[in-house]
């Protein structure tokens, strides 16, 4: 039912206005070169790309579904949210070598490190998780949402939702994606901080909410018998999950490669560190506080999915229910937008331009365009099949994360620390774990159906945060066993692309990128992080 007042109301319509304005002059801008369109000219500042990368991670199904994890789960997934140690790790370790080899993809970064089957592989795998995952749970979210917030017919707002979007990603490019990401990342922590603190008060405060919840739930390091998140797995399996999305993921990246220089790329991703912590309070801590609620008989909830909602409507006064919705639309549309995006640039630069070499800027520009609007149609037309799926959305979108990101992750990381790595290392691991994390996924999602006794049953059972453990030191086994029994890679090819090839004048650009407020600044969002696991640690307010 639609809970929105006139209030409400006008605070979604400034909004959209808002956006309109900014997607109209990001279109006016010039798009007529490749640069301009997917890079946005390799212009922009830090402020922008930090606010640009945590609108781009951040979706409604991140937020709706964070929020009924906590209060499901308690604050275990939390790991999965201070992710901001790897965005440095993007900003210290991977950003001067992006920089440097000018690159517009990760796949095409992978092509001159090893070589073209390398980048062909990585631009299939990574479009095919785009549209299978990232569009399709986008648009399925941000229907239920438009649903319950606004009272739209489900099919209605998710058509809305994908139209609206796809419009400015196609005609604006980069440039408009990023700027109405600066904006909704504002939206979206204003709106979502403003629920927290009305949701604490309501509460009676932090130390009440936390007497409200069993201590196990509060507790991020599960005990090894836990049969979803033991402790182990999640503390090692989450970083390699965070290292192929946020260090090798395009749609993360590509924000990185659209700054001015080095310096800007990295303090954007300082800054979008900083930003990342904000999740854990924002999103998680809501879904506790709706769990406390029903505890204390303050708040109806049946299903622990809709807890997000369910707060805003029952608490948020009318014109914040308003500033709300707009920040769950920002979500909604960032989220999409940078999936277009990071598709149109995928499919452009790594498989159009490739076959055709010769092909103008505008050339590129118009089939980036027409490859952005197929993305819109597959969306569409994923929609009937997604609103077949489970409640197991969510925890199957974890699984597959698991099974694509340890061979990627493994690639990149090795790829820049160790040069005697070579393409044939890298493409047999790339290719070995692509169908070994396939197949898990398939005997997963069918071992229903397969006898308990049977090895494709107990292959399917494996844990998947144990799993994806598995596959990454498998993946590295792979390619350092392949590349040592076969010839070095040159040093032509790989100068400048590993740090034990960079020349000493790349090495003195890069210090002369960062200064002490850098480090300062990196080092806060460690100690950080830190404490928040203490906290929620069996030695902390866990135990």
């Amino acid at each position: 039912m639609n809970f929105l007042g006139p209030l409400d109301w006008v605070f979604i319509i400034i909004y959209l206005l808002i956006i309109a304005g900014i997607s109209i002059w990001s279109i006016r801008k010039s798009k007529a070169s490749a640069s301009d369109y997917f890079l946005a000219n390799r212009n922009l500042g830090w402020f922008v790309i930090g606010a640009s990368i945590l609108a781009s991670n951040v979706g409604s199904e991140h937020i709706v579904g964070l929020a009924g994890s906590a209060a499901k789960s308690g604050t275990v997934l939390g790991h999965y949210e201070l992710h901001s140690y790897i965005v440095l790790i993007l900003g210290w370790v991977f950003v001067p070598f992006y920089m440097r080899s000018m690159v517009y993809t990760m796949p095409e970064f992978l092509e001159r490190r090893f070589n073209p089957q390398a980048r062909r592989l990585l631009s299939i795998i990574q479009l095919l998780s785009y549209v299978i995952t990232k569009a399709s749970v986008t648009i399925f979210a941000g229907a239920l949402v438009f649903n319950q917030f606004f009272g739209v017919d489900f099919w209605t707002g998710a058509i809305i939702l994908v139209i609206v979007t796809g419009v400015y990603t196609i005609f604006g490019g980069l440039h408009a994606v990023m700027y109405t990401e600066a904006i909704q990342a504002i939206v979206l922590l204003l709106g979502s901080f403003v629920l927290l603190l009305i949701g604490l008060d309501k509460v009676g405060g932090w130390n009440n909410m936390l007497a409200s919840i069993p201590r196990e739930k509060l507790n991020m390091f599960p005990p090894l018998s836990d049969p979803e998140y033991p402790w182990l797995g999640i503390l090692i399996a989450s970083p390699i999950a965070g290292l192929w999305y946020w260090c090798t993921d395009q749609h993360i990246v590509q924000r990185c490669l659209a700054a001015k220089n080095e310096k800007e790329a990295r303090r954007g991703t300082i800054f979008a560190a900083y930003l990342k912590l904000m999740p854990f309070f924002i999103f998680l801590i809501p879904g506790l506080i709706a769990y406390a609620l029903k505890a204390q008989g303050k708040l109806i909830l049946e299903d622990t999915n809709t807890a997000f909602p369910t707060m805003v409507k029952e608490l948020m006064p009318m014109g914040l229910r308003g500033l709300l919705a707009g920040g769950l639309l920002a979500a909604l549309m960032s989220s999409l937008a940078s999936v277009y995006n990071a598709c149109s640039t995928l499919y452009t630069i790594d498989i159009y331009k490739e076959r055709h070499p010769h092909a103008s800027e505008k050339q590129l520009v118009k089939v980036g365009r027409i490859a952005t609007g197929v993305v819109v149609l597959l969306g569409m037309a994923w929609i009937p099949l997604m609103g077949r799926i489970s409640n197991g959305l969510y925890d199957y979108l974890q699984s597959v994360q698991s099974y694509l990101a340890p061979p990627i992750a493994a690639v990149f990381l090795l790829g820049v620390f160790f040069k005697r790595l070579n393409a044939k290392g890298a493409y047999t691991a790339m290719v070995t774990g692509f169908i070994i994390g396939l197949a898990k996924l398939t005997f997963q999602m069918l071992k229903n159906q397969l006898p308990t006794d049977s090895i494709f049953y107990q292959f399917g059972s494996i844990n998947f945060l144990y799993f994806a453990i598995y596959l990454f030191l498998f993946s590295i086994a792979v390619m350092v066993l392949v590349s040592l029994l076969t010839a070095k890679p040159s040093e032509e090819q790989i100068q400048g692309l590993t740090f034990a090839t960079t020349v000493a004048a790349d090495k003195a650009s890069s210090r002369a990128s960062w200064n002490k407020w850098d480090v300062i600044h990196t080092i806060v969002v460690l100690l950080v992080i830190v404490s928040i696991l203490s906290y929620f640690s069996p030695l902390g307010v866990g135990r």
